[in-house]
Formats: C-alpha cells, structure tokens, sequence
C-alpha cells in the first residue's frame, strides 16, 4: 500500500464539518418553529449521513473506490435508518424528558443554550465520530479482509439495532404491557441491544480503515469516544439513572447483562 494522502484527508474535513454543521443548524430551527427539541436525536443519523456522502464526493479520485462505497454506504445506512426509527417513535409525543429537564435549568436564552449544548456539540461530537469514515475514503490499495471483518461486525451491529428496536416496539404497542420493564427477545441476553448495536457499528466501520495501520491509530479516538458514550456518557448510564425507581428493574439487572450479550441468568 502507497501513502497515505494525509493533505488530502485534511482538507476534506472541512466539508464534512460543514456537512454536521450544516445538519445540526436545520434541525435547531426546525425545533425553535416546532417548540421540541427533540428533533435533535433525528439530526445525530442525518448528520452522520450527511458527513459520509459529502466525504464520498470529496475523496473522488482518490482511495479505493469498493473501500470508499462501502463505508459510505454502511454509514448512510445505518445513519438513516436510525433517524427513520426516532422520528417515528416520537412522533405525536412531547418534549424528551432529558431535554426538558435541561432546559429547565438553562441559564439566559433558553433556545440559545440548546443550540450551544445541545446542537453544536452534537456536531462535534459526529464529526469526531465520523473521523474513520471520511479517512477510509482516502486509503489507496485494496479492501483487505479486516475490512470485510468489519462489514461483519456492523452487521452484527445493524440486527441487534433493529431487531431491538422491533421487540420493544412491538412490546410497548401490547396495552397489557403497559408499566411493565421489557425484558424478552434480544432484551433478556443484555439491558441496551440497541446501545450494544451502536458499538458493534462504530468499531466496525473503525475496522475498515484498519487496512492502513497509520490511519487506524489517528483515527482509533473515534469509536472509543463512542464506547465511552455508549456506555459511560448519555447512553446507558443516562438511562438506567431514569429507570432505576421502576418496579422489577432491581431483579431485571440481577439477571440481564448491562452491556455485552450473555444469557439470562436464573432467577
């Protein structure tokens, strides 16, 4: 394998950042008219999108381009399917309780703080994320197998994504569920397979640059930044606090994994 374009890669950062940017600030101003700050969950898949299609079109020339469709179109993928899915489980609902509780609390302009918190470090927060994604656009050489390792893992990622999703819809569509904690299909083996889903995701478009050893260590912060916020930051951690005072939520995390998939253990 040559070089790594590194200059490149460099200026093609810029329009991806303009790309989340471009995104975040939509959203803001579709929330402001519509009063719900929640669209921004819609945002973080679009932007995600977003920054993987201008990155495609940025890199034309360069890279391997079976490399550069493939990891654009994973991310666009699962990017979009994710704002599908949030858009429909909002809808018809209020202000998220999380953005709520907040806001409630923001010091000066309300909306003006959401933009800073809120929108703006969200499209950090993708642009850092996506550092993988647009840097696989320039890896000259061949897909090599670790990469295909990767299309696996994200795959992994997608069914647990989606296959959660379902389950729980589904579960909280049953009028007898109502109150209840879900805790059948893929939410008996861990307490977050969408959380877990996103990981498997992330570290799989991470192993597609793997192919450049260089690249993969500038890059490596991206889906370690993700894990921790998976897993330590507004994820699970987030989540759980909110559950916490559920009735059967003690005997639930007793035996169901909090993160990685295993069986249930006996009660």
């Amino acid at each position: 394998m040559s070089g790594y374009p590194w200059a490149a890669f460099g200026q093609g950062v810029g329009p991806g950042a303009a790309a989340a940017l471009a995104v975040m600030l939509i959203a803001f101003a579709v929330a402001v008219v519509r009063g719900l700050h929640r669209i921004v969950d819609i945002a973080w898949g679009l932007g995600f999108t977003a920054v993987a299609l201008v990155s495609y079109g940025a890199s034309a020339g360069q890279g391997d381009d079976v490399r550069r469709l493939l990891v654009t179109v994973l991310t666009a993928v699962w990017g979009l399917r994710l704002a599908g899915h949030i858009a429909a489980r909002g809808r018809g609902h209020g202000e998220d309780p999380r953005y709520e509780a907040m806001l409630a609390k923001a010091p000066g302009h309300r909306n003006l703080y959401a933009l800073r918190m809120v929108y703006l470090l969200q499209g950090l927060l993708v642009l850092l994320v996506s550092l993988p994604v647009q840097a696989a656009q320039y890896i000259p050489g061949r897909t090599g197998p670790v990469a295909y390792a990767g299309c696996a893992l994200w795959l992994t990622g997608l069914f647990f994504e989606a296959v959660g999703d379902q389950q729980l819809a589904r579960f909280r569509a049953d009028p007898a569920n109502k109150g209840r904690l879900m805790d059948r299909g893929l939410w008996s083996w861990t307490r977050h397979p969408n959380y877990f889903g996103d990981f498997c995701i992330w570290w799989g478009l991470f192993l597609i640059v793997c192919d450049a050893p260089a690249v993969a260590a500038a890059t490596v912060v991206s889906p370690l930044v993700m894990s921790y916020l998976l897993i330590n930051g507004s994820g699970k951690r987030l989540l759980e606090r909110h559950m916490a005072d559920r009735p059967g939520f003690a005997e639930y995390t007793a035996r169901t994994s909090g993160f990685f998939p295993r069986p249930p253990r006996e009660s």
